[in-house]
């Protein structure tokens, strides 16, 4: 059971829920070290002044903030802890706004919040309920670790949730960036085409239905490695031919989602048919040229398993040669 990281209380009105603060997210992405090829070894790295080429001790280092290029400030680090908020251990609702209008580009990361003892469980799962009532979010600050965030509370799955969220200034709005195209009105035929494609391939949303396959097969080659097994070296998907018939393009998709019941695992082959259809008939493009075939669809990756017929190269160690695991330095 993972401990609570921060506890305090939610302050609405003159309300008070004491409660706990769990991580609801965690990372599993892989890291490595970096090693010297000729020992093994760990590659460390050292605090050095560019000037003297010398390691400088922790204590004698200061901070500096570049103002403009080659001018710094120097800045007391005492002088800067003088400036953390204060740990207050109270999210403070400032508002409850409609949950469907907060854009997810603000949100940061997110944690479980418990009732902190039996006492605060009745007022806990009124707000629980009433927010899932009202579907608002209470939005409020919050200081965690000496820093201040800003924070959302939302009903989920029959509990609180908090999100740290990034502040207005910390989100980069579209006029800031070039090349977004103006807002358009499609073309009829077109527009309904896309929206039967998005139609036919709707679903519930199931996030595990969705995995991280690039991860699962990095560990599956540190795997391999680990057991001198031989590892698979496929060959990288050809690039994609560009759409130029937009309209073929749809008509193409639609049919084969359609077909598929909605799913589109097999949409490349069944694509290129209807395309190839219509190249034949020189009815693929309102000038009566056939467009371009749209790319095969890359089918992702394959498991060690399933590449037995493709071509394989001897597995790596470290340039020791061998393959057994080795301890780090």
């Amino acid at each position: 059971m993972a401990r609570a990281i921060w506890s305090g209380s939610i302050s609405f009105g003159l309300v008070n829920v004491p409660v706990k603060v769990h991580s609801a997210v965690r990372d599993h992405k892989v890291h490595f070290h970096q090693l010297d090829k000729a020992s093994g070894s760990r590659i460390r790295y050292e605090k050095v002044a560019e000037k003297s080429g010398k390691e400088v001790d922790s204590d004698q280092i200061e901070l500096g903030y570049e103002l403009e290029k080659g001018k710094l400030v120097v800045v007391d680090p005492e002088e800067l802890q003088e400036l953390r908020p204060a740990t207050t251990r109270t999210i403070d609702i400032a508002d409850f706004v409609e949950l469907s209008e907060v854009d997810p580009a603000y949100y940061n990361r997110t944690y479980w919040l418990a009732p902190d003892g039996e006492a605060a469980g009745r007022a806990y799962r009124l707000l629980v309920a009433a927010m899932e009532d009202r579907g608002r979010a209470g939005i409020g600050m919050v200081v965690m670790r000496n820093k201040q965030y800003l924070a959302a509370i939302r009903a989920r799955e029959g509990a609180l949730a908090m999100s740290t969220m990034r502040f207005a200034d910390e989100v980069v709005p579209r006029s800031d960036i070039a090349g977004l195209p103006s807002r358009a009105k499609p073309d009829a035929r077109e527009m309904k085409l896309a929206t039967e494609i998005i139609d036919s391939l709707a679903s519930e949303w199931k996030p595990e239905h969705y995995h991280d396959t690039y991860t699962e097969e990095v560990r599956e080659l540190i795997r391999a490695h680990a057991k001198g097994e031989d590892v698979v070296v496929e060959e990288a998907p050809a690039a994609k031919a560009e759409i130029v018939d937009l309209m073929a393009a749809l008509e193409a998709s639609l049919a084969v989602t359609r077909s598929r019941g909605g799913r589109h695992q097999a949409l490349e082959k069944e694509a290129d048919k209807v395309l190839a259809e219509k190249e034949k008939s020189g009815s693929g493009s309102p000038s009566g040229k056939a467009g371009k075939a749209p790319a095969r669809k890359a089918s992702g990756r394959k498991s060690t398993a399933q590449r037995s017929a493709a071509k394989k190269s001897p597995g790596r160690s470290s340039g020791r040669g061998s393959s057994a695991p080795r301890k780090s330095a």
